[in-house]
């Protein structure tokens, strides 16, 4: 039975951030909502109880059933985790008198303790929280503290039950990663054997029971999860799994070609599938991004019916879903309010009356790229930049035409070569191109231009979540400015794009 550690989710925004950091430490985890526990069995080894927007003293606050549980297992409670034991016990939570939020430093810490065995006192950790323990039950016992908040962390006597009011999970707790590992390891006994390598295995001898002889067919999309996806597929199944590669004229420059030739060489039996002109005409004079969105889902529903119906006695689709997609559909506030159209295929396992497999499902995006490494993909494919399902549709603000494809896939086409070309593209998390339904005056030789005006975009991020702009060299975009304005005609001034995520999203629509 896999061992694993449980993570409850109070809604808070590091959630998931935990979970990879625990993930990173090759141990398996879950995430499950406060109110929604599973039942627990020898393979939990731990629980992890999250952060939360509410205060504990809040009529509404989040009340886990942690009855028949503490005390048997061991528990970390972070921020608002730890507020609730304490709280729950009698003890006191109030306001802080001073908020703290960012960075702050361990004081004191109880070297002997487990939980900050190898921590060094003084060590850099990063707050966030509006209300503090201000006193503990009987029985808790303080094992660090910062200079502004004495319950740094405690201990509950006789248990390996702990409470933590830093955050372990983020960058700027420098020694968060050997925070996690005392209590993951040392404390809850995981002994690491989740690996990429652990995982392909188990994975193809699931796939093999649960297909038999089954015919699949997966849609890829020319992206990382779809790829890898495949792959394990390929390995549990061969030649019972049929791909389909749909050009909704929406692509990169070449990359209809690029991809299938690529996919040849996996050994992948993929059936490329060409509707650019189905694709505009039903995109013809629509401008609402959401409208178009719906407008690309279901004529790609509809060309990929037909081709699917040309497979004999197909069982199963297949889809690259990863666990963040399952975690927002479970989260504490519920499924999200709007699902982008491009992020699921609705309604086409029902339409086609069809059992939906989903390898991915309980991977994070970095980990999917590691299992594609162990499969021995080209590190090519695997580095590729998240691309939209949508592509350039959400890339062109406005109507869409066919000379508009054109004119940024020629764009967009010059940028990504010049990335490689600096060696930049390996630097950034994504970039983009996009095409504005703006105008400007412009000088070309001795005549006037009035023509297109276009963004581009780069961003750092490690799971997208979060996005900083990446300040790209001068130079560098001094040559793709020129290169774009003097190579492709009806564009005449070129501008880039300096938002964060938050308060800006990494696409434009």
């Amino acid at each position: 039975m896999e061992e694993k550690i449980l993570i409850l989710d109070f809604g808070s925004q590091y959630t998931q951030l935990i979970a990879r950091r625990v993930r990173e430490l090759n141990v398996y985890c879950d995430i499950y909502p406060f109110n929604k526990i599973p039942t627990i069995d020898e393979s939990i080894k731990g629980i992890i109880l999250s952060g939360s927007p509410f205060s504990v003293k809040d009529a509404n606050a989040p009340v886990p059933d942690l009855h028949g549980i503490k005390g048997k297992i061991p528990i970390l409670g972070i921020c608002y985790g730890a507020q609730y034991l304490a709280h729950s016990a009698g003890g006191h939570v109030y306001p802080s008198k001073h908020r703290e939020y960012g960075r702050a430093n361990m004081v004191y810490i109880n070297e002997i303790n487990p939980l900050f065995k190898n921590f060094t006192q003084g060590s850099q950790v990063w707050m966030s929280h509006g209300d503090t323990i201000t006193g503990l039950p009987d029985g808790f016992n303080i094992i660090g503290s910062t200079n502004d908040v004495k319950v740094g962390a405690y201990q509950i006597e006789g248990e390996s039950s702990f409470g933590i009011q830093l955050h372990p999970e983020v960058y700027h707790t420098t020694e968060g990663k050997q925070l996690l590992h005392n209590f993951v390891v040392t404390i809850c006994g995981c002994s690491q054997s989740w690996t990429a390598e652990s995982f392909v295995e188990e994975t193809v001898k699931m796939l093999k029971s649960q297909l038999g002889n089954d015919k699949v067919v997966l849609g890829l999309s020319g992206g990382v999860d779809s790829s890898v996806a495949a792959m394990l597929l390929h390995q549990a199944i061969g030649k019972n799994l049929t791909c389909l590669f749909v050009d909704n004229g929406l692509l990169r420059k070449h990359e209809f070609e690029e991809v299938l030739d690529s996919y040849k060489h996996m050994g992948l039996n993929v059936v490329g599938v060409q509707a650019r002109d189905h694709f505009l005409d039903a995109l013809a004079g629509i401008s609402d991004p959401e409208e178009k969105r719906k407008a690309i889902g279901r004529v790609f529903i509809e060309v990929f019916d037909a081709e699917a119906h040309k497979i004999k006695n197909v069982k199963w689709l297949a889809q690259g879903t990863i666990y963040p997609d399952v975690i927002e559909s479970v989260s504490v506030n519920g499924p999200s309010a709007t699902i982008k159209s491009h992020h699921n295929v609705g309604g086409l396992p029902e339409q086609m009356n069809l059992k939906v497999v989903e390898p991915l499902k309980l991977l994070f995006k970095d980990e999917v790229r590691r299992v594609g490494m162990s499969l021995n993909m080209e590190p090519t494919l695997l580095q590729r930049h998240p691309f939209p399902g949508p592509g350039l549709g959400i890339r062109i603000l406005g109507e869409i035409t066919g000379e508009k494809v054109t004119m940024l896939q020629e764009v967009d086409y010059l940028y990504i070569k010049g990335l490689r070309e600096y060696d930049l593209y390996n630097k950034v998390w994504q970039a983009a191109a996009i095409l504005l339904p703006v105008q400007s005056v412009g000088v070309m030789g001795d005549e006037r231009t009035y023509e297109y005006v276009v963004a581009l975009r780069a961003v750092t991020s490690t799971d997208g979540m979060t996005a900083d702009w990446a300040d790209l060299p001068h130079e560098f975009l001094r040559h793709i400015s020129n290169k774009i304005i003097n190579n492709v005609n009806g564009v005449n001034r070129v501008v880039y794009d300096i938002s964060s995520k938050p308060p800006a999203t990494i696409e434009w629509e």
